[in-house]
């Protein structure tokens, strides 16, 4: 399982990329459990699977179909991730941000990520939107952070500033597009865990005492590697499930329950990221 990899390697990969398409990207998106819909409505659009590109993590997950595909929506021309792997899944965390550093290297200036999350703040019900501000790097706390190894110093300095890990006016462009499409969008921190086993209620009780407002098990490594790179984020959490209330006895978590909820959250996320990409 590879550790580290190479300028090399990710240009290995987007050169396979590029033998399949002519469109060069701009945006890039990252499309979380239950929300690959949002690839179909891609114009033009070429499909890869990802095990026809070197060095791409494939996902096991169900709700991740596990293609890129590059085309245009609202105007933009795009790579999209449809599903995307993840840590638990068996991947080292230079694999699962590996796709990030081929689309820096396609040539994204902005970066869009999806998923689905647990609600810890108790005013979010199932079926929310959240806006994320900013994040807790749990999993980089304790040691599993993707810029560990040698720096890439052609992609980014060997210790990246993270006190603007997403963008003020991608920010306000989402703000202002939910408000249009009468879109109720919360704003909040979103933690990342390693998983795949969901929380204890210990462990939520501790996760929004520390100030986490959502919890999943993606996004933060990618991030972090879209900011090391100079890549502009965009980060978007629909909520598949609410914290119970005070009192009440935990409830089971189930994926199935993810998914269901990511039917809801669909339209309610693709008009935010669409009405974006139309103001970007």
């Amino acid at each position: 399982m590879p550790e580290f990899f190479s300028r090399a390697d990710f240009e290995d990969a987007a050169t396979i990329v590029r033998d399949r398409t002519t469109i060069q990207p701009r945006v890039g998106l990252i499309l979380g459990s239950g929300f690959s819909s949002l690839a179909d409505a891609v114009e033009d659009g070429v499909g890869i699977p990802y095990n026809e590109i070197v060095h791409f993590p494939v996902s096991t997950v169900e709700g991740h179909a596990g293609r890129l595909i590059l085309g245009r929506l609202e105007g933009q021309a795009v790579v999209v991730m449809q599903g995307r792997a993840h840590y638990y899944e068996g991947y080292s965390m230079a694999q699962i941000t590996f796709p990030v550093r081929v689309m820096q290297v396609l040539g994204i200036e902005t970066l869009i990520v999806t998923n689905a999350a647990g609600g810890l703040n108790p005013d979010f019900r199932a079926g929310d939107c959240m806006l994320i501000t900013d994040h807790i790097n749990l999993v980089g706390m304790s040691g599993l952070n993707p810029l560990r190894g040698p720096n890439l110093d052609g992609l980014g300095p060997r210790f990246p500033d993270m006190s603007r890990a997403y963008d003020a006016r991608l920010q306000g462009l989402a703000r202002r597009v939910a408000a249009g499409a009468d879109v109720p969008l919360w704003e909040g921190v979103y933690i990342c865990l390693a998983g795949p086993s969901f929380e204890t209620p210990a462990d939520l009780r501790f996760l929004r005492l520390i100030g986490a407002d959502a919890v999943g098990m993606s996004t933060v490594p990618e991030v972090t590697v879209a900011r090391h790179g100079g890549t502009r984020v965009l980060g978007l959490s629909g909520i598949s499930n609410a914290l119970p209330a005070e009192g009440a006895p935990p409830v089971e978590t189930t994926h199935e329950e993810v998914l269901e909820a990511g039917r809801v959250l669909v339209p309610r996320l693709e008009a935010i990221v669409r009405g974006v990409l139309r103001e970007l």
